[in-house]
């Protein structure tokens, strides 16, 4: 998990719904004035770490609290994207985004979400995770004016990525998650350069890491194909774990063998619905998943950031996903 529910009075969160996942600044969805926001998003940050704590939850994040989307906060922070000038392009459901608008070398001249990685990990005695959007994605969600083509572009983002990840490793978080979802959206440029721009971002990098791919937030993408189009590739990732949701997909879970010899992380549960999983029902699916992957190299966690759901539910899936994998770890010892 990355993203957990934004209180309703931190950000308008019907706004926030209706006008798709931000690219570029989004400063409207916010409900608090300038000057109060960073406590704001602290004091609901210590709020999205309680919840996951009293959950059971063993590696914690800050929720994303801070950020308008998984992608703008990062894409928008970086030399060589337009601070005034806005970009357009087609997104993964077909439609026209307002995407960054690339006109100089990407650079990255201070750090990003070290801040934030901070306050997480001075307020849990867990292990922690920050996610970062990855290079692909960012290259595919960006109107590129500079270089001259994408792979130069991605790799661009690759050494930015890379010099963030250091930091992150360096102020002892304990995960460091790529975001990848236009893996599954972008196929052709996927196989391409995907896998050579990963590799150079995670280049040094020495905590755990793990590359997540999905098929887009349930709020957006109803309906899911029963397979992922760029898959295999990944097990050449120089990652620990590659993320994958197959809980709303309904996945068979033979499919992790497509990810040998990385470990998994698989999403055990689904946020196109509010309804709750049974924990019986979650320990069913890493039972399933037992077949192809050793216990040792499988984690679990929700399909996707929780971002749009309300926060009773994700708190009661969360429980649920931490007693399904309780059921689970009894039995194999």
């Amino acid at each position: 998990m990355g993203s957990y529910p934004q209180p309703g009075w931190l950000v308008d969160r019907d706004r926030l719904i209706k006008e798709g996942v931000p690219r570029v600044r989004a400063a409207q969805v916010w409900r608090v004035d300038p000057e109060e926001l960073q406590d704001a998003v602290e004091a609901a940050t210590l709020v999205a770490i309680a919840d996951q704590e009293a959950a059971g939850v063993d590696i914690i994040t800050d929720g994303e609290i801070g950020r308008e989307s998984y992608f703008n906060h990062f894409a928008n922070s970086l030399d060589g994207v337009d601070q005034t000038e806005i970009g357009a392009g087609i997104n993964r459901v077909g439609g026209i985004s307002k995407i960054p608008l690339v006109n100089g070398p990407i650079e990255r001249r201070e750090p990003v979400e070290l801040a934030n990685a901070r306050f997480l990990r001075a307020h849990t005695e867990r292990a922690t995770k920050v996610t970062v959007p990855g290079p692909f994605t960012l290259s595919q969600l960006a109107q590129n004016e500079f270089y001259p083509d994408q792979r130069r572009l991605a790799m661009a983002y690759a050494t930015a990525i890379r010099e963030e990840l250091l930091d992150l490793e360096g102020a002892g978080i304990d995960v460091l998650q790529l975001d990848e979802p236009y893996l599954q959206a972008n196929e052709g440029a996927a196989n391409e350069f995907a896998v050579e721009a990963i590799s150079a971002a995670l280049d040094g990098v020495s905590t755990t890491t793990v590359v997540h791919t999905c098929y887009g937030y349930a709020v957006y993408v109803k309906e899911k194909s029963s397979g992922y189009p760029f898959l295999s590739a990944l097990s050449e990732v120089p990652a620990d774990f590659i993320a994958i949701e197959t809980a709303q997909p309904r996945l068979d879970p033979s499919v992790l063998n497509e990810l040998r010899p990385r470990s998994v992380v698989m999403g055990v549960i689904d946020l196109g619905t509010q309804e709750v999983e049974r924990p019986e029902d979650v320990a069913a699916k890493i039972r399933a998943a037992l077949e192809y992957v050793d216990p040792t190299e499988l984690a679990v966690s929700p399909d996707c950031g929780m971002k749009f759901l309300p926060r009773e539910v994700a708190r009661a899936k969360l429980a649920a996903m931490v007693q399904g994998a309780a059921i689970v770890r009894a039995e194999l010892s």
